[in-house]
């Protein structure tokens, strides 16, 4: 499920704090576009482009179903918090339905 990284790895303490913004909603945009070189935040930053269209998603569909919003957006936000947890560990987290879709990604 999760893949250790080296605490020590210059790619985690080069990009620990772009990888945390990874889950921060549209913030996932900027650590694609300034470190798309470090595989650290890659990865993390496809996870968070993911839980970020998916809210986008859930915002749509809660027009039509409003019981649906309260719901996705507690999901979408456990995701992202374990995802930032990961980060801080110093790992990288295969996020359930979320890792499959990130990985199909090219950037």
């Amino acid at each position: 499920m999760s893949k250790r990284i080296s605490n020590d790895d210059p790619q985690v303490v080069d990009g620990k704090i772009f990888a945390v913004l990874s889950y921060l909603s549209i913030l996932c945009i900027i650590p694609l576009i300034l470190k798309k070189d470090n595989e650290f935040v890659l990865k993390h930053g496809k996870q968070g482009l993911v839980i970020f269209v998916s809210e986008v998603a859930v915002f749509i569909l809660s027009i039509v179903f409003p019981w649906i919003f309260k719901f996705g957006m507690f999901l979408l936000l456990i995701m992202s918090f374990i995802g930032i947890v990961a980060v801080l560990e110093g790992k990288y987290t295969r996020l359930p339905f979320v890792a499959d879709i990130a990985d199909s990604i090219v950037l």
